[in-house]
């Protein structure tokens, strides 16, 4: 790279001292602790009904450092009813009548303090579309008051409290791990204020409390915690950066969900915080050509790679040096890419690169005024395409309808519409439905589902004309 190159990681530190370490799926768990095989798009194909769980949301840190105001204001961004809100606190254990009698020794800031299996139990029946009654916790009784807090299943569920990241087996839930990290003095004059208004208690109580318990349980079970977060926000609510970032993180998979649940076909590779600062820098207006082409390959090569495993494959059995028998899988040899000309070019040596001697075609598809004037004038194929499986290369699929003209050559050609692949960077909602419904057989994958299509017909927020910027002729 070039010294004036912007280095990704860059990109995401510059986000107002927000930190990220990288999304990372989890295998769910079974309530026994099993991992469970999530069914996938492909379970489409064979005639079962898909299912998706929702996005679950954890967000830790210590106590009064802005958890719930970061968790309130995620959930008004998005300004739907697909989010609910789970707090840590509401599973206390009710204490004793013994223990009232000594309330001001007893640790609320200790794992034992909280009824995780009963959490567990309720977050598992939400993931899986099922209504819970949560528990009511009285901060001034200490117990478990009636009546119970009705909360029905949604696409995204947070889960907030001060241990949430402790136990494996609740975090092994989360899909995206947020830990908010608070100035202890801050945190301190916080906790003061809402435990003598909210809570009915004195400031020495509060003190004493904080001193004996609160700071040691913060040292010894919280901040350790920290490292499991793929998020960390500091100053909490007040990085309005950061919770913009996240809020769009999340909008991107409702959408990309919504999508995936109406078309088993249609494949969105997994989000990471990685590939959307890779999206940020080719989407930058200012981005250079050199950063433009650098990061756009990098993408490019992650499409190509997870195009290329919905390929169908061979066991295999080779011999290893050792001498051991390994059991593996061999690639399919009826291959062929198809490039839209000219941005589907820029796909091309990525795909050369992971597949070596690879046959390439072109198709031109002459794009006029209005949404629907495409007009086919140009085709270079394999002569034998019609043996092949095909990757149809175009890293915008913007109204749809350029590439249904070259689906349409490709079956006229023979090519079955199974044996299909269309690779792009990103997608717009509007194409989506034209492919997936004038041909539900054949496969899309894309890295983003966009916004959608403006008045002119371009992808909104969409990244100008690829072709251009990849070729250097954006200024000619």
């Amino acid at each position: 790279m070039g010294s004036n190159s912007k280095p990704v990681e860059d990109i995401i530190v510059r986000s107002n001292g927000v930190h990220f370490s990288g999304i990372v799926s989890r295998d769910e768990l079974d309530k026994n602790g099993h991992k469970e095989e999530l069914p996938t798009t492909s379970a489409a194909e064979n005639g079962h009904k898909e299912l998706r769980e929702p996005f679950v949301i954890g967000v830790a840190g210590g106590a009064s450092s802005g958890k719930t105001t970061v968790c309130n204001m995620i959930i008004e961004q998005l300004r739907d009813q697909r989010v609910v809100l789970v707090n840590q606190e509401s599973f206390y254990y009710g204490l004793s009548d013994e223990e009232l009698t000594r309330v001001h020794e007893y640790n609320f800031d200790h794992p034992d303090a909280f009824d995780t299996e009963y959490l567990l139990s309720c977050m598992e029946n939400l993931k899986h579309g099922k209504s819970v009654d949560m528990p009511n916790y009285d901060f001034k009784t200490y117990k478990n008051v009636l009546p119970p807090r009705k909360v029905n299943p949604s696409d995204v569920i947070i889960l907030e409290g001060i241990l949430v990241f402790h136990d494996p087996r609740v975090r092994d839930l989360m899909s995206m791990k947020i830990f908010v990290d608070t100035d202890a003095d801050v945190r301190l004059a916080r906790r003061i204020k809402r435990d003598t208004v909210e809570k009915d208690r004195d400031i020495k109580t509060v003190l004493d409390q904080y001193s004996k318990f609160v700071k040691p349980s913060f040292e010894d079970f919280i901040l350790p915690t920290k490292k499991y977060a793929d998020i960390i926000i500091p100053r909490g609510g007040d990085n309005h950066v950061a919770i913009d970032l996240i809020v769009q993180h999340i909008r991107t998979k409702l959408g990309q969900h919504d999508l995936c649940k109406i078309y088993p076909n249609l494949y969105v590779i997994q989000s990471t915080f990685q590939i959307r600062g890779m999206h940020t820098i080719i989407r930058d207006q200012e981005t250079t050509t050199h950063d433009f082409i650098f990061y756009a390959d990098r993408l490019i090569r992650l499409v190509v790679e997870h195009g290329l495993g919905h390929l169908p494959f061979k066991e295999k059995q080779v011999i290893t040096p050792t001498g051991a028998v390994y059991t593996g899988v061999d690639f399919s040899k009826r291959l062929c890419g198809i490039s839209v000309i000219r941005s589907g070019e820029s796909m091309e040596n990525a795909l050369r690169a992971c597949c070596k001697g690879i046959k390439i075609g072109k198709i031109l598809i002459h794009r006029s005024e209005g949404d629907n004037g495409q007009q086919l004038i140009y085709h270079n194929l394999p002569k034998d395409i019609s043996n092949r499986h095909v990757l149809l290369l175009d890293p915008i699929l913007g109204t749809g309808n350029s590439a249904v003209q070259a689906i349409n050559l490709l079956l006229k050609k023979g090519v079955q519409e199974s044996n299909i692949i269309f690779l792009n960077l990103i997608s717009a909602p509007q194409g989506v439905h034209v492919v997936c419904k004038k041909f539900p057989r054949i496969k899309i994958v894309t890295s983003e589902i966009e916004l959608g299509l403006n008045e002119e017909y371009r992808v909104i927020p969409g990244m100008g004309e690829f072709g251009d910027r990849y070729f250097g002729t954006d200024e000619c």
